[in-house]
């Protein structure tokens, strides 16, 4: 299923601009075969005209891209509990359980965050689609925590652009493999699917930007507890840039390192990353809110582990033992 959401796509051309198809295939996280239909079909316009595959973009022209929107089906309202950490007239702050698929896709077309929210009842903003009503930003099946919901087409419109403008803060733990030669360290790898695999996310230097800060909480024997703060939201963004440097999420199948599952503790799929912190202003109070979201169990069994006699004594929150959210300039 295409990552693109039905409907225009607006980008300004760099200065070294890939052909159409790639830039598209790009920006948009579709296969380049994709792209290259959209722009056959006439779906793609460069500064209002149209132009083959193979044309490169000058620097500061503008593309715009009309996804069409695919046949939809209904999408069940179902009877599932939500963790749900805060509501009021306009949002939702949910703490989504690992395993969770948050909107439903080929494969996921029931059990998924946005069944349990039609299941709930009440509004829900439009989204960007069927199938994806009050759904501001996603979080991986396997990550854990909270999740940012619109009730409200005006709130979706408010926070969507809080998101672009990078002004929604997202911080995760993670416990991550080996030593990172600082305490502090910033990711800054463009991302885009993995030619080879396309159910898997590369660094690919004509991706999309992508920068992750890391700051190490604690030192263990062989993992190591770390906050990371996202400045761009991209797909398995903190899992790929982690293994790009050779420190991936204990856990991670997809990305992590193999045959090591048993001596991290987690269950078969679980991968050690959660949203556990959450700051933005209220779309339409203004008010600055701020949620927390401590670790489930399982993640908590694991850190003890990991961390031996240093872990967090129990029935006590172990990000707040390790200073999770104690957040310096």
């Amino acid at each position: 299923m295409s990552a693109a959401a039905a409907g225009r796509h607006t980008f300004t051309s760099g200065d070294e601009t890939p052909r159409l198809d790639v830039f598209v295939a790009t920006e948009l996280d579709l296969s380049r075969n994709h792209a290259a239909t959209l722009i056959a079909n006439g779906h793609v316009l460069v500064d209002g005209r149209s132009e083959r595959a193979s044309y490169r973009a000058r620097p500061g022209e503008t593309v715009v891209v009309e996804v069409p929107a695919t046949p939809g089906r209904d999408v069940s309202a179902e009877s599932i509990p939500l963790d749900v950490v805060h509501e009021d007239d306009d949002i939702l702050v949910v703490n989504k359980a690992a395993g969770m698929v948050v909107h439903p896709a080929p494969g996921n077309w029931t059990g998924t965050l946005v069944n349990a929210l039609k299941g709930r009842g009440g509004p829900l903003s439009e989204g960007t689609g069927q199938g994806r009503e009050g759904i501001v930003h996603r979080l991986d099946k396997q990550t854990s925590g909270l999740l940012l919901v619109a009730k409200s087409d005006r709130a979706h419109r408010v926070l969507g652009a809080a998101l672009q403008a990078r002004e929604i803060r997202r911080r995760y733990a993670t416990l991550s493999w080996g030593h990172l030669v600082d305490d502090r360290i910033t990711v800054d790898k463009p991302l885009a699917r993995d030619p080879k695999d396309r159910t898997r996310v590369a660094v690919v230097a004509a991706g999309r930007p992508a920068r992750t800060d890391f700051v190490r909480l604690a030192r263990f024997d062989s993992t190591e507890l770390l906050r990371a703060s996202l400045h761009t939201g991209r797909t398995h963004q903190i899992r790929v840039h982690l293994a790009a440097i050779g420190h991936p999420v204990v856990g991670d199948d997809t990305y992590g390192v193999a045959g090591v599952r048993r001596a991290s503790g987690l269950p078969p799929q679980r991968h050690f990353l959660h949203a556990a912190w959450l700051g933005f202003r209220h779309p339409v109070t203004g008010d600055e809110l701020e949620f927390r979201a401590p670790l489930p169990d399982d993640l908590t069994a694991g850190l003890a582990i990991a961390a031996g006699e240093d872990a967090a004594p129990a029935g006590t929150d172990a990000l707040e033992h390790f200073a999770f959210y104690r957040l310096p300039s």
